[in-house]
């Protein structure tokens, strides 16, 4: 991402003074504070008085202090900081590019384990920061501790034992990339176990067994028993709201460290996650089952029902600390954190484009997925077509910037048996059109260079794979049977680029508009898809899973994919490099220039 010719994008002449702007979607929430309650939930106060963006906070082991997580530094740059239980003493620690993220107190408050994937394999790792020298070293990336790198391969959610003696971690490493068993594919409960190793990287042991999700472990005081949760890897999202939610069930386990001797903690429906010891014996835990969301506890203290989420109890058991989240929608253009300073990368909603005049156009997916237009700068926002039964997903300009394509219909999950066809209206919004009242569900349109056809994605009972629609004869010709989807044809009119699903995996390829030449560019057993083409033609952007989960993904919100990061490569598939790296599912981008975009500082 260092030459001017990369960023040529939407077809946008370049301007040499001005500093050109990466458009991007983040799904992950628009604010995250931090709150401290008594652990009834009474005496509730924020942390910080201003506004921060701080998440995954745990106590030191003498209560005093508090680490955490923060994007206060910029959008989607996660660091470690550390303050005083009262919020005083704020401190940086650590200042990286890279992830860091889950860190936690040594019991004698002189370093903290976390979770970082800075490195060579930029996976994610379990770290250690001296507190008094600032140093940090790399405890799971040797190579006696790491799995297979063409596998999922983190290393997640570090405790340290009372004694200081081991540090028990999740991973998924040396386990398969896989879907879910209801088909689905893309997104993922991982499989995961729980390890220990010494401070020292010696002495690797596995505690739990394969086949199933165990997350989040944490010590009992005297250090004898670990608690976790474990959920069944079949287990399925909800597709309503994106969310593990009434159909998944966990347990809260714990198991002596010493015999290996299992005892279920908790039985019945719900998710139940991040759970804990109280010095009294009971186990606190957070639940995140639909509308039975809150802080549970084995026995005693009530429920607190509540979005509450990460908590983390003090050493004596009297305080909690957590975070509350909101997804209220970011602003257009928010500026998010670049990880190249001579580009600035900016919030968007989904399936940005722009037409030769530099009109934005996109899928407001708060606004009942409707198509909306606007100026680059957010201004002057017109919504085109209000959706009102189904979505109206991936709008497309004509050439001439005259028309708009989309979908229009059920497309996610089970949705899709409602059926969809392909719309066309005027810039303006008048004139709608229906092209393909017969497809059982058609969707995800792109338009030819020239403006005559249409490529777009067909799905049914018997029908699957890319169809091409002549604006001039009104009829479709099958262009793939494969189960392909998101096609986009090229600027020059020569290749149409989509994603193509092969048993539980997604990988990017491109096509001749007549079906011959057909080429994969991508190949990594992790999903890459959501590919869509520079301005010029000379780079594709997409969004891969190849690095990894870089959290246990029971504990995501309203995330198909909280593995994603956004890459770019040339159109022949080589030179993959990534472009981004936070904690949240980053997706669908597009380059503009600046003399283009007017945007606020």
């Amino acid at each position: 991402m260092k030459t001017t010719a990369l960023l040529l994008s939407c077809m946008f002449a370049m301007s040499a003074a001005a500093k050109d702007v990466m458009l991007m979607n983040r799904i992950g929430p628009s604010t995250s504070e931090l709150y401290i309650a008594n652990a009834d939930g009474t005496g509730e106060r924020k942390m910080f008085p201003g506004a921060g963006f701080d998440y995954h906070a745990s106590y030191s082991g003498d209560g005093k202090w508090i680490v955490f997580t923060s994007e206060r530094a910029g959008f989607g740059q996660a660091d470690i900081y550390r303050a005083r239980a009262d919020g005083g003493g704020l401190e940086r620690l650590t200042d990286d590019p890279a992830l860091d993220d889950q860190a936690t107190f040594s019991p004698d408050g002189t370093q903290v384990a976390f979770v970082s994937t800075r490195g060579t394999t930029h996976r994610a790792n379990i770290w250690i920061l001296d507190l008094r020298t600032k140093r940090v070293r790399e405890l799971t990336g040797t190579p006696e501790i790491q799995g297979d790198l063409m596998k999922p391969d983190a290393f997640l959610r570090p405790a340290w034992s009372p004694d200081g003696k081991w540090i028990a971690f999740t991973s998924d490493r040396n386990t398969e990339w896989k879907g879910h068993g209801n088909g689905n594919g893309w997104e993922h409960v991982q499989e995961l176990s729980v390890y220990l190793v010494h401070p020292d990287g010696t002495g690797l042991r596995r505690l739990t067994g394969a086949g199933i999700c165990s997350g989040s472990p944490k010590w009992s005081p005297d250090g004898k028993q670990i608690v976790f949760y474990e959920i069944p890897v079949e287990s399925t999202w909800d597709a309503r709201v994106f969310q593990l939610a009434a159909r998944a069930t966990s347990q809260i386990v714990s198991i002596d460290v010493a015999s290996g001797k299992r005892t279920d903690v908790t039985s019945g429906p719900g998710l139940k996650v991040e759970p804990q010891f109280l010095p009294d014996g009971r186990v606190a835990y957070a639940t995140k089952s639909g509308r039975e969301q809150g802080i549970a506890y084995t026995s005693g203290t009530a429920k607190l029902p509540g979005d509450m989420r990460s908590p983390s109890w003090s050493p004596d058991g009297k305080q909690v600390i957590y975070e509350r989240v909101n997804y209220t929608p970011r602003p257009q253009n928010q500026l998010l954190y670049s990880w190249d300073p001579a580009y600035e990368y900016r919030y968007t909603d989904v399936f940005p484009s722009f037409s030769r005049d530099g009109t934005l156009l996109v899928t407001d997916k708060d606004v009942d997925s409707s198509v909306v237009t606007m100026n680059a700068d957010g201004s002057s926002r017109k919504v085109v077509f209000q959706a009102v039964q189904g979505a109206a997903f991936a709008p497309s300009w004509s050439p001439d910037g005259r028309h708009i394509a989309f979908g229009y219909g059920g497309f996610l999950q089970g949705r899709r048996t409602k059926g969809a066809r392909i719309m066309v209206v005027d810039r303006d919004g008048t004139n709608p059109q229906e092209l393909t009242p017969d497809m059982p569900n058609a969707g995800f349109p792109s338009w030819s260079a020239n403006g005559k056809e249409i490529v777009y994605r067909s799905f049914g009972t018997g029908e699957m794979g890319l169809r091409i629609y002549n604006l001039e004869t009104k009829a479709s010709r099958v262009l793939t049977t494969e189960a392909d989807n998101l096609p986009y044809w090229s600027p020059d009119g020569t290749q149409i680029l989509f994603t193509r699903k092969l048993e539980e995996n997604f990988d990017i390829y491109t096509v001749r508009p007549d079906g011959t030449d057909l080429k994969r560019l991508t190949s990594f057993p992790a999903n890459d898809a959501h590919a869509v083409w520079s301005g010029d033609g000379k780079f594709v952007m997409w969004t891969s899973g190849e690095y990894g989960f870089r959290d246990e993904a029971a504990l995501y919100d309203n995330s198909f994919q909280p593995y994603g990061s956004i890459w770019i490569m040339n159109a022949d598939g080589s030179g993959k490099r990534q472009l981004t790296e936070s904690h949240w599912e980053d997706s669908m981008p597009c380059f503009a220039s600046g003399e283009h975009m007017l945007l606020p500082k």
